[in-house]
């Protein structure tokens, strides 16, 4: 179960990785024209802190046999990093090898601990949970970013309203 989720986090980020190196940074710095959005360098920083906010929840559930733990404030750390400011490739390139930092994570993580407890803010999941709910939403925001007329929904969502 966890090789079949970290091939899944790799077939999703190798694939997705070409479409983002096609923006710009000029169209990267713009937003979907609704007032107070991320921009699409914004929403990538987000995800890489989702990757950073995760990988702490995935090795500390793993290792520990729970992770316990609040959210974390998505807009202040956004503006935290001043990821609007910094060049597109920069960002992309950081977040691909970011994300195959935990594909390598996640194919280590022995199958039986795929059940340990994640208590976090939203609610109390199993690891396995996590990590596939991690990868559903990186697709969301991907979809959403790269302007798809199809934007993939995710379990985790509902838990966050």
């Amino acid at each position: 179960m966890a090789k079949a989720l970290s091939l899944q986090l790799q077939e999703a980020i190798d694939s997705e990785l070409p479409h983002l190196n096609a923006l710009t940074d000029q169209a990267a710095a713009q937003n979907d024209g609704r007032p107070g959005t991320w921009t699409r360098k914004q929403e990538l920083g987000h995800l890489i802190d989702s990757a950073t906010n995760n990988h702490v929840r995935f090795v500390l559930a793993s290792v520990d046999g729970e992770f316990r733990g609040q959210g974390y404030a998505q807009d202040q750390w956004v503006e935290a990093h001043g990821y609007r400011d910094i060049e597109w490739r920069t960002l992309v390139d950081f977040w691909y090898r970011y994300n195959s930092l935990l594909v390598r994570v996640i194919e280590r993580i022995p199958d039986e601990r795929l059940e340990n407890r994640c208590v976090i803010g939203w609610g109390v999941q199993t690891l396995g949970f996590v990590i596939e709910d991690y990868v559903l939403h990186m697709q969301h925001h991907l979809d959403h970013l790269l302007a798809r007329e199809q934007i993939r929904t995710y379990p985790g969502a509902a838990k966050r309203v």
